[in-house]
């Protein structure tokens, strides 16, 4: 049986490329344990930066995880910021050996995407969501709206948002990713059904959070 190869995202062809020609330089030099060293190194960068197929679950008005790792906030919450209304609010904190793509969580449009340089405290404390740099995407179903919102955390300096206002998206479809452990904040309607509990892991475009109410 033929392995299954996983697709790497682009963001990580410039480390990759650049660790395989270190590790070759020092290794033509005869630097046997500082080439061992970028080899190591290198595979490390090469497996963060995996992007495995998923398949999402065909539930109605299903809202799905955007990001692997696991849930460190369920709460409702006053949103100043992206629904301008009271939320169910859902964080996933990931860490550097979960998967670092991001996803869409449900079929819509996206209405618009808000990006804030700040700060870059450790992404599993709440006052990251405060006033870390973050990129939020606001998304409108058709009949409600929700938002995802990449944070930057301690070590993650990069978000990396491919959504435009106006597109088009699908539940499970790759929108972007955060380098080096971050977090993933959604925000949903307060009477939206959440099938999620603090501490559960899960994973982007697969795992069920939530149903949204009926429109």
């Amino acid at each position: 049986m033929k392995a299954e190869q996983i697709p790497i995202a682009r963001e990580g062809y410039p480390f990759i490329l650049t660790g395989c020609f270190i590790t070759l330089i020092l290794a033509l030099l005869h630097l046997t344990a500082w080439a061992l060293a970028g080899l190591v190194l290198t595979g490390f960068v090469l497996w963060f930066f995996r992007d495995p197929a998923r398949t999402a679950p065909d539930a109605e008005n299903g809202v799905v995880c955007p990001a692997d790792g696991k849930i460190i906030v369920i709460r409702d919450v006053d949103d100043e910021r992206f629904l301008h209304c009271r939320v169910t609010k859902i964080s996933i904190f990931m860490n550097v050996f979960n998967v670092h793509v991001n996803r869409i969580p449900c079929d819509g449009q996206v209405e618009s995407v808000l990006f804030k340089p700040g700060k870059f405290y450790a992404a599993d404390q709440e006052k990251a969501a405060l006033h870390n740099e973050y990129c939020g995407l606001i998304l409108d179903t058709g009949g409600h709206r929700l938002a995802v919102v990449q944070v930057a955390g301690l070590i993650a300096r990069r978000i990396v948002c491919r959504a435009e206002p106006g597109d088009l998206v699908r539940a499970g479809q790759r929108y972007g990713l955060i380098r080096f452990g971050s977090r993933v904040d959604l925000y949903l309607p307060t009477d939206t059904a959440i099938e999620a509990q603090i501490g559960q892991k899960v994973r982007a475009g697969e795992t069920l959070l939530a149903r949204l109410p009926p429109s």
